[in-house]
């Protein structure tokens, strides 16, 4: 026998032997994997300032005219306008997708009055998107220019996940959730990418505890896919979307504005949140937004 073939047959032997003796959830893990139930409604959700129109009753007309299914308003007052979004919604085939920020202070602030005032706005904001069926608010623990802030050490981590067990215990309470979105390092040093927002989220020990993923900062990432899928449907509640060259509507940048790879992991972990634009644009929003829509649609469905 020639060597060549001698050394093929032994590790194909040797590949048999150790299925064969191996458990078997691993034989079937190291399977192809089969599309289970049908493909996922691609639910998507302008933020406040993305529809045109001179009230909310107007843009949310305009939402509904392209088949706008969630609604993501920012977090500022939010308690106070309760009563106005719920009977914007009412009768509507629109829902409160999650809430934007909105909050004073951080969670990792050094001085303990921005800290308090965060505590304070964060768990204000909690309950009243618990009152609008939102699926959670979504927290930056900190960006670049908040300052004096806790040092990035495994310390600061041990700290951030005991105060995020707390919160998300809160947010649980008030039936909706806390979201931990990454940035892009010219934004946020401290969490850069959807794998860590997600083992962060398992450390915290709390269901109320999510994360998102943005099409924007992920390109902070080696693979949308994996970036995704590191975070699973256990974690993942939320997506931002924009263009990926200059963050305005998806398109105008052209062909580098692929989204399919992204896709297919929502697709394939059954993905049934929302995917909300977070950009602006460079052209008539008359024009580029309805074609943006059209564009993530068609995407979506080669995904």
């Amino acid at each position: 026998m020639r060597r060549r073939d001698f050394i093929r047959r032994s590790l194909a032997g040797a590949a048999t032997v150790t299925l064969a003796g191996a458990p078997l959830q691993l034989v079937s893990a190291c399977s192809p994997k089969k599309k289970s139930g049908g493909c996922p409604e691609l639910k998507l959700s302008f933020q406040e300032g993305t529809a045109p129109g001179n009230s909310l009753n107007e843009k949310l007309d305009y939402m509904e005219s392209l088949g706008i299914v969630g609604f993501e308003p920012r977090g500022g007052n939010l308690a106070g306008r309760v009563g106005e979004i719920q009977q914007a919604l009412s009768g509507r085939n629109i829902k409160v997708s999650a809430i934007c920020a909105g909050f004073s202070g951080f969670i990792l602030a050094e001085d303990p009055s921005a800290k308090a005032e965060f505590d304070t706005t964060m768990r204000d904001i909690v309950a009243a998107a618990g009152e609008l069926g939102s699926t959670g608010v979504i927290m930056v623990p900190a960006f670049n220019g908040q300052k004096p802030c806790r040092p990035h050490t495994l310390e600061t981590r041990d700290y951030l996940t005991e105060q995020l067990h707390e919160l998300g215990e809160y947010a649980l309470k008030c039936g909706t959730t806390v979201i931990l979105e990454p940035l892009n390092r010219g934004e946020a040093f401290y969490l850069r990418q959807v794998a860590d927002a997600a083992a962060i989220c398992r450390d915290a020990k709390s269901a109320g505890v999510k994360c998102m993923g943005d099409f924007w900062h992920m390109q902070e990432e080696t693979s949308d896919y994996a970036a995704f899928m590191s975070a699973g449907p256990e974690y993942l509640q939320h997506v931002h979307v924009a263009s990926r060259g200059h963050r305005v509507m998806p398109g105008e940048d052209g062909e580098v504005d692929n989204y399919l790879d992204g896709m297919r992991a929502l697709k394939e972990m059954g993905y049934d949140k929302y995917v909300s634009f977070e950009c602006g644009t460079n052209g008539d929003r008359a024009v580029t937004l309805p074609a943006a829509v059209a564009l993530l649609r068609e995407q979506w469905q080669k995904a």
